[in-house]
């Protein structure tokens, strides 16, 4: 008799030494808390979580009825006992020695507490007598609703669901406040077996256990004979759809990828993030990109299994640089890399209104002509010479002609001729500006030779869309933690005065009329107004349009995958511009309110030029001589006006730009520009 009581003694000793520790993890309970992604309406995007799904719930949002069920079927004594109920357990005792092995615990809600978090479910001595002793702790140190708080927090409900609030958005679409009678004895039934009661799979099963548990609170009072009959007719529906199904995947893989490595481990910080994604637009934007990529295959006659076609698609709120939609490719399941942030792709064409721009602000007027005729450049590349002949999309020679025309037109050679006007140094400046990365030092700065991503393009584009000041894009708007404070909140980087309003106003009433009548035809939608510009490189590898309406400025791209050219008249205007037309005509019908015109700055002025009304500014005046008549006419077809490439033999100059002009030299008619100070805010939500 005395050596067993020793031996216990010593167990007893063992067991308490290690108690503390374990004790702790209940104690100061901090579980593993999905953290929820919503739009900017607070609509749900996605629970992103490690590896347990747990929303948690306080005691006091827990319904008392689902309580009662708990404690009526696992612990009739729970408020009466201090952790170990001796009654249970020496009824256990018997059954088990009538059995000659463990088959039957005892076990108070407590003690399946300390079994769920702290010690494994195998039926030994130390690990009972572990048990009963941190019982007794844990009853020392919590209230009796603080351990019910940590059970129904704590325990799987099957499908992935752990805590009672998971189960219940799961499998009912409620909150716990308005769950029935019925649906709490369901999910009360539930833990005792998790995936033989799951009532996705075993409906029924899970009907009968709920009965039995409304059965026993009728029989010990708990519940009226009359609430009994009414919840056992019941048969709540159950939702087969993951409450963790993700609808927006690029954009949650985004956020992810934005927080990794701060704030803990964002999945289970049980944060709620408000990204500025607006769902409907979203939906809509989605439809976009099917859009134009079913086309693009039915062009081209190709497998949606095989293709290696695809696209990408970013909508921004020009004021605040919000991201409004994000496509990152037509089948998250086929691929999961986002286009949109993480491609870099040539703009092509796209990219020259930033060149134009540059004129604009060193005093050209869209009235200005340009010479839109053949050259050679010769240039030194490692020690070598080198001849470089670019030519127009259309392969003809206008001679002369107006800035406005050149830009509408995408004329490759005026472009080509206006950057050697310019000084390629001038152009990289204004670019370095934008914080443009890895800017061309050669003449091909001319034609996008550089690679971007979508929402890069997002952002330097903002310039023309939200009056010559540039906003990056922001993904995320707040995070609070799960305690309710604001922890974290962006401001997303901003560069004051790149241009002026009127000067940036010039540049969109050009961009309007590529939409209009030039090569962005396909982007007009009718209503509104938009301006914007096509990209399309070399081989029709990539096809872009980048454009804006008062409000919203929208990026849209296609190409391989593979970067192999996608086929013949694969351009801009053909591939991508009528995603940017049906994104507007479905977002002024779902937002008839969506301002529909541009404001026109102050300081813009309309003139004649031979003939022709023009817009101009303080900066940027009208031609103040009549243009010389154009020296290259006897060249031209008279029906419309263009020169062939044969009659443009002989012609043809060869520029050196071995040489650049030095960036402070300037001229009366190129005047060297002020470069505005750096960015007036830092980042903290960049996605670059």
């Amino acid at each position: 008799m005395i050596v067993s009581a020793v031996a216990l003694g010593i167990l007893f000793i063992y067991a308490y030494e290690q108690i503390a520790l374990d004790a702790d993890k209940l104690i100061h309970y901090k579980p593993e808390t999905s953290s929820v992604i919503l739009d900017r309406n607070g609509e749900k995007l996605a629970y992103i979580f490690k590896k347990q799904h747990r929303l948690y719930a306080r005691y006091d949002d827990i319904p008392g009825f689902l309580i009662e069920g708990l404690v009526a079927m696992e612990d009739t004594r729970f408020f009466e006992h201090n952790g170990v109920n001796p009654d249970a357990i020496l009824r256990a005792i018997v059954k088990d020695i009538k059995a000659g092995s463990f088959i039957e615990g005892g076990s108070t809600i407590t003690q399946q507490l300390i079994k769920n978090k702290v010690l494994s479910s195998e039926k030994k001595l130390m690990r009972k007598i572990k048990e009963a002793i941190l019982a007794l702790k844990i009853e020392h140190e919590l209230s009796k609703e603080e351990i019910l708080e940590r059970y129904l927090n704590e325990i799987s409900y099957g499908n992935n669901y752990f805590g009672v609030k998971t189960a219940a958005q799961g499998y009912f679409h409620k909150e716990l406040g308005a769950l029935t009678l019925k649906e709490s004895a369901m999910l009360v039934g539930i833990p005792n077996a998790p995936s033989f009661y799951n009532p996705i799979r075993h409906y029924k099963r899970a009907l009968n256990r709920a009965n039995n548990v409304l059965y026993r609170m009728k029989s010990i009072g708990w519940i009226t004979q009359a609430d009994y009959l009414k919840a056992v007719k019941e048969s709540p529906k159950v939702y087969k759809t993951s409450l963790t199904q993700n609808v927006t995947p690029y954009i949650i893989d985004e956020v992810v990828r934005r927080f990794k490595g701060k704030l803990g481990d964002i999945r289970t910080g049980g944060y709620q993030i408000y990204t500025t994604i607006d769902m409907k637009q979203q939906a809509i934007a989605r439809e976009a990109v099917s859009y134009v990529y079913d086309k693009a295959l039915k062009k081209y006659n190709e497998n949606p299994k095989k293709t290696t076609i695809n696209a990408a698609f970013v909508a921004v709120e020009s004021s605040t640089g919000d991201i409004l939609a994000m496509v990152g490719g037509e089948n998250y399941k086929r691929s999961v890399f986002n286009r949109v942030t993480q491609s870099k792709r040539q703009p092509g064409s796209a990219f020259k209104p930033f060149i134009y721009q540059t004129a604009l602000d060193m005093g050209y007027n869209p009235a200005t002509p340009l010479t839109d005729l053949a050259r050679t450049f010769e240039y030194t590349y490692n020690g070598k010479k080198k001849i470089w002949a670019p030519k127009n999309y259309e392969h003809d020679f206008k001679g002369f002609i107006s800035l406005r025309e050149a830009l509408v037109h995408s004329r490759n050679l005026a472009t080509v001729n206006l950057v050697a006007d310019l000084g390629i140094n001038t152009i990289r400046d204004r670019l370095a500006f934008l914080d443009v990365p890895h800017i061309p030092k050669d003449m091909s700065i001319a034609l996008g030779n550089l690679g971007l991503s979508p929402l890069k393009m997002a952002q330097i584009f903002s310039v023309f869309a939200n009056k010559g000041h540039m906003i990056a894009p922001r993904l995320v708007s707040k995070i609070i933690a799960k305690e309710g404070a604001v922890i974290y909140e962006t401001r997303p980087k901003e560069i004051a005065d790149f241009t002026t309003p009127e000067q940036a106003y010039l540049m969109t009433d050009i961009l309007k009329d590529v939409v209009k009548r030039g090569t962005g035809k396909n982007a007009r939608v009718e209503g509104i107004a938009l301006a914007g510009k096509t990209g399309t490189t070399n081989q029709n590898i990539d096809a872009w349009f980048c454009g804006y309406s008062p409000t919203i400025e929208v990026i849209s791209w296609m190409g391989r995958d593979d970067n192999k050219p996608i086929g013949h008249g694969a351009t801009g205007g053909a591939m991508v511009a009528p995603a940017f037309a049906y994104y507007f005509k479905k977002l002024i019908a779902l937002y008839p309110e969506t301002k529909r015109t541009f404001d026109i700055p102050q300081g813009v002025f309309r003139g004649v030029y031979e003939g022709k009304t023009e817009l101009y500014t303080k900066n940027s005046p009208l031609p103040s001589t009549q243009a010389k008549e154009n020296p290259y006419k006897k060249y031209l077809n008279e029906e419309n006006e263009t020169m062939s490439p044969e009659s443009d033999t002989g012609l043809m100059q060869t520029i050196k730009i071995d040489k650049e002009i030095d960036k402070d030299e300037g001229d009366a008619l190129h005047p060297t520009r002020k470069v505005p100070e750096r960015p007036v805010t830092e980042d903290s939500g960049e996605l670059f």
